[in-house]
């Protein structure tokens, strides 16, 4: 199976999770902690709390308060966001960041991301380089 990629650097996560920082910045909202699932989310969420200067990072939680950034690096299908908005405690004043949204999708209004992938095309951050070559080899 020949599938489109795209793999982003750790050049490229610097200067996306910069950007994300400052969108989140001039939102005026503070968090008291950041919420992350660990397959994905969890690097660029120790990377934003370093530029938010936010302390507590969550991982895996069943319930997550609505005053923690949640975290994410691909809003893809939008499968993740309809999994954790159910564990929000207040879904309207909820914050989901992402550093790619899948171009072509529509996104919730609780949506805040870096960029916009150019297509369909896979992302291959530098944390789940190994995970694509299992799914390339496997998908023959």
């Amino acid at each position: 199976m020949d599938t489109l990629s795209q793999h982003v650097t750790w050049t490229d996560i610097e200067r996306l999770t910069k950007l994300l920082s400052k969108k989140i910045l001039k939102s005026s909202k503070s968090f008291s902690s950041i919420s992350t699932v660990s397959r994905g989310g969890l690097i660029p969420a120790r990377l934003l709390a370093d530029h938010l200067g936010i302390d507590t990072i969550l991982v895996d939680k069943n319930k997550i308060s609505s005053d923690s950034l949640f975290v994410d690096d691909i809003y893809d299908s939008g499968k993740t966001f309809k999994k954790i908005i159910q564990n929000v405690t207040n879904p309207s004043d909820f914050v989901y960041a992402t550093l790619f949204a899948r171009t072509g999708k529509k996104y919730p209004k609780q949506l805040v991301y870096a960029q916009k992938t150019k297509g369909t095309e896979y992302i291959v951050f530098p944390w789940d380089t190994l995970e694509y070559e299992r799914f390339k080899n496997t998908a023959l």
